[in-house]
């Protein structure tokens, strides 16, 4: 579990201060600025501030909820309570979002609606690629700015305060922990004594100690050799342990799995001669998802399709409140790294008893769907039944089979079960095209490791035809769990995806108008209408960064016990049913389901119905948390695979302007690196925030996002994941049209102070 701070005391105040505050309850208005200076505060506080008792206690309790009611006040956690639109001096964040400059912004981790998003300010002392990524929990400083807030990085949240995962660094004179989080400076000192069994390069984890001198490192006592920096594996290892994935299980979990006995038919639809089959990576280690499609028999759904999914029912073998439980809703999903899976179920379970391996019975809970010749779904039903998968293939295999190339397993089963399926999935696609979700293209990366844990290759995954079948019969599927648990009035963890906000659609707007492409500010947003923008810029220069501003503008999706739809897909109910074994929110709506159709003594129980708000925040931060530590263990895997091309010379893409540098995005592994502001010219360079570039004081010379260049590799460091690259392109020429930049302005967001004029260059004076 992650180390949580304590939360922030209201500001101190002098004896005089508090004989001063009038006796008993306050008025709304000596309440309100109580809240202003302590930043945030529960009833039981501002009880024990004001020497509340009895009735005057329930007498502020209708006061706040009043203030509530007027919009005066914004709730915080479960408790809390803060002036509405205010955050707290301290307080730990989600990283939630990153706009088209590449700036992050956190939002509160138990804020309200009414607490805003704030900028992360960039860690001025940092070397590398300085700022968090989407997902990391932090805390922070908040301060006003003329926009709004800024957040000023106090530590990064995921693992103890007080413990560090670093590397045994030695030296002649002493032996340090040297920190594998990059946005780390503190090192610790090991005393001689205590370092005689530790060699150079032992990934430790090491307990903060107290400082030596005033100024000299922490003293550090090491727990636990966990490893070697120089193992292939490392990169996954300090992954968990840097963003506190909870890795093994309890033996009472472990006890409870084997003790799981294999499935029977008592109280199930026999499902065994219908011919399911599942289609997952050619690497999949657990199969929960089966699929089947024929013709509708109906006379009156001419050209027609029934189309069959069938999901590991997982709810048989984690009951409510188990250790099994327990554990899976701690960890809230599997991790999925390059060389490694953290799951969220046993081996017994995820691999065993609940995934849908060839030949072998297996409890599921199927749903059969019906979709006219047009693709539009008009009725399904969900039923608990015992299936035996008919073939367990790969995604190349069963698209190389539909291509015409089939192989001794999918040539047997083309024309009766795969053709049929991708007949079905041509009549979706129809309903799916008038639907128009959002048409973003991502290009994802696959780490490729060899036997020996080495990385083999870095390479594009492929998008085939048989991924987007998969994908638009798990969407169909997870709509039907949502409309049969709003029918049944069960509550339920919906998958909500909120529309951009009006900040995000100004600033595309605003960034289009750069590459000569009008946007409408006023105009209805739509799925279509991004589509439409999409397509236009398709194949031309701009493709690719209007590509990455549009899925920037996009919100994260997350999960809510409150339904506002979900924008990317254009739906307007949608839960996660088909994942159950590497999801924790699939697991509570198969049990709101087997309670809804009473299909079952277990399902939704009501102590789960009453944790529903909290179970859907401890999932998305688990969600968000995993996505962190994914995304960092596949840049170690980066930096150690270009480590030995220090100096080559790389075409790339700049996906980031920010004020201390500029992100840029290799086109041959898709590897990001930071190309420090400091290094770009013999000039200070100013963010424009309209035009997103860094521009020129004196010369107006602009780097602007999505622009292709040339970069050199000066520094890969495995052990943080870290790139930096020299800049070997030369800048745009100044825009005629343009404002030039003020000689001599220093805003208080800009560049940092080492990166200031190069010998020979002169300050301007302030105008």
């Amino acid at each position: 579990m992650r180390d949580v701070p304590k939360k922030p005391k209201p500001p101190h105040q002098s004896k005089d201060a508090k004989s001063k505050r009038p006796p008993g309850l306050p008025d709304k208005e000596t309440l309100i600025r109580f809240l202003r200076e302590a930043g945030e505060a529960e009833k039981g506080d501002i009880a024990r501030a004001f020497g509340l008792k009895g009735a005057d206690r329930r007498a502020l309790r209708q006061m706040l909820n009043e203030l509530e009611a007027e919009g005066k006040l914004g709730k915080r956690g479960r408790k809390g309570f803060a002036e509405r639109g205010a955050l707290p001096p301290v307080g730990v964040v989600d990283v939630v979002e990153r706009d088209t400059d590449g700036e992050l912004w956190v939002r509160l981790a138990k804020g309200a609606e009414d607490a805003p998003a704030a900028r992360l300010a960039p860690d001025r002392n940092e070397k590398a690629a300085g700022a968090p990524g989407l997902g990391d929990r932090l805390l922070v400083r908040f301060e006003r700015v003329e926009d709004g807030f800024e957040a000023r990085m106090i530590k990064r949240l995921g693992q103890s305060a007080h413990r560090v995962l670093g590397v045994i660094r030695k030296s002649k004179r002493e032996v340090r922990v040297e920190p594998v989080d990059r946005r780390s400076k503190e090192s610790l000192l090991i005393p001689e004594f205590a370092a005689r069994e530790l060699k150079d390069g032992d990934l430790v984890l090491a307990q903060v100690g107290t400082a030596e001198r005033r100024y000299g490192p922490k003293a550090g006592k090491v727990l636990e050799v966990v490893g070697r920096e120089d193992q292939p594996r490392a990169a996954s290892l300090i992954a968990i342990h840097t963003h506190g994935i909870p890795v093994g299980f309890s033996s009472a979990a472990e006890a409870e799995a084997e003790a799981a006995q294999a499935p029977t038919i008592q109280g199930r639809t026999d499902l065994r001669d219908t011919p399911l089959i599942t289609i997952d990576p050619a690497d999949a280690r657990d199969h929960d998802d089966a699929v089947y499609a024929h013709p509708d028999d109906d006379p009156k759904n001419k050209d027609g399709w029934v189309v069959w999914v069938a999901i590991a029912d997982v709810s048989a073998y984690v009951r409510y409140n188990t250790a099994l439980d327990r554990e899976a809703r701690d960890k809230g999903n599997s991790t999925y790294f390059p060389d490694r899976v953290e799951p969220m179920l046993p081996h017994r379970l995820s691999s065993g008893l609940c995934s849908l391996v060839e030949g072998e019975n297996r409890a599921c809970l199927a749903v059969r769907m019906v979709f006219d010749k047009s693709g539009r779904k008009t009725g399904h039903r969900f039923v608990r039944g015992l299936m035996r998968s008919a073939a367990k293939l790969s995604y190349e295999q069963a698209q190389r089979a539909v291509d015409g190339h089939p192989d001794d397993k999918t040539g047997p089963i083309l024309e009766p079960i795969l053709r049929p399926l991708w007949a079905a999935y041509a009549c979706m696609k129809k309903g799916r095209d008038q639907r128009a979700p959002l048409a973003i293209e991502t290009l994802e990366r696959k780490v490729v490791i060899d036997a020996n844990g080495e990385i083999a290759s870095i390479t594009p995954r492929e998008s085939l035809e048989a991924h987007r079948l998969i994908e638009e019969m798990m969407i169909q599927a997870n709509v039907c769990a949502a409309e049969t648990l709003e029918q049944k009035r069960i509550p339920l963890l919906y998958r909500v995806h909120e529309q951009p906000s009006q900040e995000k659609l100004f600033a595309l707007a605003d960034f289009l108008t750069t590459v000569g492409i009008n946007w409408s500010k006023g105009e209805t947003v739509r799925t279509d209408r991004f589509n439409r923008l999409l397509e236009h810029t398709r194949g031309g220069p701009h493709a690719e960064v209007v590509n990455e501003v549009v899925l920037r503008t996009q919100m994260q999706a997350h999960y809510s016990p409150e339904n506002v739809g979900h924008f990317g897909l254009n739906l307007s109910r949608y839960a996660h049913f088909t994942s159950p074994i590497r999801r924790y929110s699939d697991l509570v709506v198969h049990r709101g389901l087997i309670r809804g159709l009473g299909l079952g003594k277990d399902g939704l129980a009501d102590e789960e119905i009453a944790r529903m708000t909290e179970t859907a925040e401890q999932v998305t931060m688990t969600e968000r948390r995993s996505m962190a530590a994914e995304r960092d263990a596949t840049d170690r895997y980066m930096a150690a695979f270009l480590e030995k091309r220090l100096g080559a010379e790389f075409e790339g893409r700049i996906t980031g302007v920010t004020r201390f540098g500029l992100f840029v995005r290799l086109a041959e592994t898709g590897a990001d690196g930071l190309v420090p502001v400091s290094t770009l010219g013999n000039e200070y360079f100013q963010h424009d925030d309209r035009t997103h570039a860094l521009v020129g004081e004196r010369t107006g010379r602009r780097w602007r996002l999505g622009r292709q260049v040339s970069v050199r590799l000066t520094e890969a460091t495995p052990i943080t994941g870290g790139l930096l690259f020299e800049m070997l392109s030369e800048p745009e020429d100044a825009d005629p049209t343009a404002p030039r930049p003020r000689l001599g302005v220093r805003n208080r967001q800009g560049p940092p102070k080492r990166g200031g004029p190069p010998p020979g260059v002169r300050r301007g004076k302030r105008r």
